[in-house]
């Protein structure tokens, strides 16, 4: 992910800082100059759809553009927002694959497939407060460039200063709006020409959009004229004047000067009539101010000729209507040469050329379109152009690439010229697939010697010397099917009877490539018995030996042998034998890391879960299963404990992440949650809370589900043969209870709650239920019922249905009628939900009610 590019400090508000910020900042919803902005994103940036949110409590969209049209004033909650992620980061969040990201991929709109690919840059209030985002995302997988995140945070700058611009508008304008409104509705002003008598009558509130108070306009054609802008006076002149001798309709957008100096947008319409000698007699028409949407237009410009990417904007007939700077460097003309001028008159060569094609079919089509194109000279360059279609005409958004091209047309000649090359970067690759595509890597390393006497020589060995620094061939391989055993027999025989002085032994004594010349003599001469009758008849003519070479130590070799058919090796065939006996080496060396560094892992994570408190009358069994992959430790956790009160604590916890960090959190969550819930006595969703407030209080960073349940019982219900289980549940899959006579439910709330660590100060509730002597309680993190590709319920649904298939199981071995075997039952869902190598890890608790002796 690129650096913040812009290099601001980002706060990190309280709800209820941000909350005040937010609220301050809804009355943008909907505003045009805003909604340009998102539009405007979406077009620059090629994508299906743009959004700009809020988020205070809840996610209110901004403004939207594209496919999240319609959704401007739409709220929706925190969890299920993209942009809630970005507003958390403080810096933009580039996703390439949503459905990928272990962040984004349970949120609705990416698990249903609107959101793939996502692009998001904070929006930061004048307070630094991160106030919302502002996003472009698409429905198919795509790689955002350094180019894109730069756009989009110029364009989200913007879209904050438009922000606080609109907001600190509505603060200072609310009385005299109001005071407006209350005077007409319309905010329309009218006027009459009467051109025989010259007499111009204005209304009050025309007056009052020019600045003046009622009754104190001139009522001239000349009084109107010195209200308007010196520079637009002879435009707004013509368009009256060709009105009045066609009896059409006029139309003008022109500048006035107020009295105070200050200068306003007006916008008029109007109708000259004719009279009985069907001349022009009288000229009617309306004005209204349209200085705020010229403003919001003169900002979107700003931003447009501050990007580094160059646009332009044709209109209907295919005429240039905008050109930001960067787009008149590119093009090699001033705005005055291109506004206004058609673009294949100014531009002939795109006549008939991928241009035209292109934006001809954006423009009858309604879609974008992209594309990479060559401009002859005077240009003489390669560009990547967007094109997209609106209301406005074909915006289009390019940029030179013609040195990427002169690149690649430089590596296709390179690779056309080097045969030799292209077979030495295939045989790293297959190298590589074989090393990676298995955790046996010796069996991957193995088969490296049949790689290698392919392209390289006649017969090979490979050899291992591990941390005690024993010697062990692990394969070889020769050209002649028939010498294979040959080869094989040498390879049980050669180590035992090799001196230490061998061309072998140097190699991984000095780590560098020994070249033996007329290696069936100088071999023959450090061998005896068998070993040398053996390598003889095998007779190679120069010998190589490799060392395989990992993080500073040698941790085998490779010895590759050339007959007298083969010439001998050149220096870059030798140099590629050299990267290859390294790459090996390093995936060895991986190896033996992953092992330890998976046992570190299991170890710190099974250390952080103590045992669980096991009351007389309860039978309690906890598991634990770590994620396949080495130091993926995650943060799962279980536990059990009692409370002054003697009521028996179960807590099930899943902290966000897959690594050391997420286990730490997980030991400061379970740690925080214990010691609330001892010393407080308090509630399941008291303790959560207590929890909630203590993360936020002590900036633990660390978002987690969590299940809290407490075992209760009074001495009439002990009687009674029945317990109380009161629980309350943060974001967590639902517990399972399962009953004597083998039914199997799930023990959800009436309302979802917040996970913990997003929202401080969420209401959080307990849910009660009563259950009879025998029943038992399972709960567990989402590994044990997650699975790519498959709907969460699906994993639901299957865990209950193998829990009532296993409990039967459990009951037959239990030692005491009535009673259930719960380490069983444990261990047999584990066994039949997981694979061999699970992907997440699993914790697992099992809770047995036991009948009382009452």
């Amino acid at each position: 992910m690129p650096d913040h590019p812009t290099g601001a400090p980002v706060a990190t508000p309280s709800p209820t800082g941000r909350a005040a910020a937010v609220e301050r900042l809804l009355t943008s919803v909907g505003n045009p100059a805003l909604e340009r902005l998102a539009q405007l994103a979406s077009r620059l940036l090629g994508t299906a759809a743009s959004q700009v949110s809020l988020l205070s409590d809840v996610q209110t969209v901004g403004a939207a553009a594209g496919a999240a049209v319609g959704s401007t004033g739409v709220r929706t909650p925190l969890h299920d927002s993209v942009c809630t992620v970005t507003a958390r980061l403080g810096e933009p969040l580039v996703v390439p694959d949503a459905a990928a990201d272990g962040r984004l991929r349970d949120i609705d709109a990416v698990s249903d497939g609107r959101v793939r690919a996502y692009l998001g840059v904070p929006l930061v209030g004048k307070d630094g407060l991160v106030v919302g985002a502002l996003c472009v995302y698409d429905e198919q997988v795509r790689q955002w460039s350094t180019d894109d995140v730069l756009v989009l945070t110029d364009l989200a700058a913007a879209a904050v200063a438009e922000l606080e611009l609109s907001a600190l508008a509505v603060e200072y304008e609310a009385d005299r709006v109001r005071w407006q409104l209350a005077v007409t509705a319309g905010g329309v002003g009218t006027f009459d020409w009467d051109l025989e008598s010259g007499v111009l009558e204005w209304d009050d509130l025309l007056q009052s959009l020019f600045g003046l108070t009622p009754g104190e306009f001139g009522g001239t054609i000349e009084a109107f004229t010195a209200c308007v802008h010196p520079d637009d006076r002879a435009r707004v002149g013509e368009a009256l004047d060709e009105a009045i001798a066609t009896c059409a309709e006029y139309r003008a957008e022109y500048r006035v000067v107020w009295p105070d100096g200050t200068v306003h947008w007006i916008k008029a319409r109007g109708m000259a009539l004719p009279g009985a000698d069907g001349a022009a007699a009288r000229v009617l028409g309306a004005a209204y101010d349209t200085t705020v949407e010229r403003e919001a237009d003169a900002r979107i410009s700003r931003v447009l000729e501050t990007m580094s990417s160059a646009f332009f904007l044709l209109d209907d007939e295919w005429r240039f209507s905008y050109v930001n700077a960067e787009a008149e460097r590119v093009l090699g003309s001033t705005r005055a040469e291109m506004l206004g001028g058609v673009i294949w008159e100014l531009f002939p060569l795109s006549v008939g050329s991928a241009f035209e094609e292109h934006y001809r079919g954006a423009a009858r089509e309604g879609e974008p379109r992209t594309f990479e194109a060559y401009y002859p000279p005077p240009l003489d360059g390669w560009y990547e152009v967007r094109a997209w279609p609106g209301p406005d005409g074909l915006s289009v958004y390019f940029h030179d690439i013609s040195a990427r091209r002169k690149a690649e047309e430089q590596r296709v000649a390179a690779r056309t010229a080097a045969e030799d090359t292209r077979n030495r970067l295939a045989l790293l690759a297959t190298v590589s697939d074989d090393l990676s595509s298995t955790l046996d890597t010796e069996y991957a390393v193995g088969r490296l010697a049949r790689h290698l006497v392919r392209h390289f020589g006649s017969w090979c060995l490979v050899t291992l010397w591990d941390e005690q620094r024993h010697l062990r061939d692990i394969a070889g391989w020769h050209a002649d099917p028939g010498l294979r055993p040959t080869v094989a027999r040498y390879a049980q025989l050669r180590l035992g009877s090799l001196s230490r002085t061998s061309f072998l032994h140097r190699a991984l004594r000095t780590g560098e490539l020994v070249v033996v010349p007329a290696a069936t003599t100088a071999v023959s001469q450090l061998l005896e018995g068998e070993a040398r009758d053996v390598f003889e008849s095998l007779a190679p003519r120069t010998g190589y030996a490799v060392p395989m070479r990992a993080r500073g130590r040698v941790v085998g070799a490779v010895t590759l042998f050339l007959d007298d058919s083969q010439p001998d090796l050149g220096e870059e065939d030798l140099a590629l034998l050299v990267q290859v006996a390294d790459r090996a080496g390093v995936a060895l060396d991986n190896a033996r890391l992953y092992e330890s560094q998976r046992g570190i892992a299991e170890t710190l994570q099974r250390a952080l879960l103590t045992a669980p408190a096991e009351p007389d009358d309860l039978h309690v069994v906890v598991r634990y299963v770590p994620a396949a992959q080495a130091a993926q430790v995650g943060g799962d956790w279980y536990d059990a404990f009692l409370q002054p009160d003697g009521a028996t604590i179960l807590v099930i916890g899943d902290v966000m992440g897959h690594d050391r960090h997420a286990a730490a959190a997980m030991s400061q969550v379970r740690t925080l949650l214990r010691g609330i819930a001892a010393t407080t006595g308090g509630s399941p969703a008291e303790v959560l809370s207590g929890l909630d407030a203590a993360l936020e209080t002590l900036r633990v960073d660390a978002m987690a589900t969590a299940v809290v349940a407490r075992l209760e019982q009074t001495p009439e219900e002990r009687a009674a043969g029945l317990t109380r289980v009161r629980w309350s549940n943060a974001g967590h899959l639902p517990p399972l209870v399962v009953h004597p006579d083998g039914s199997v439910a799930p023990l959800r709330a009436p309302q979802a709650e917040m996970v913990l660590g997003v929202a401080p100060g969420a209401e959080r509730s307990d849910s009660l239920i009563t259950v009879p002597r025998g029943s038992t309680v399972l709960l567990y993190t989402d590994g044990l019922v997650e699975r790519r590709g498959e709907h969460l319920q699906a994993g639901l649904d299957r865990l209950a249905a193998l829990v009532e298939e296993v409990v039967p199981e459990a009951r037959a071995r239990a030692a005491t009628p009535g009673e259930l075997d719960a380490a069983h039952l444990a261990d047999e869902l584990l066994r039949r939900s997981l694979p061999d190598a699970p992907d997440d890890d699993v914790a697992l608790l099992v809770v047995h009610l036991g009948v009382q002796d009452t």
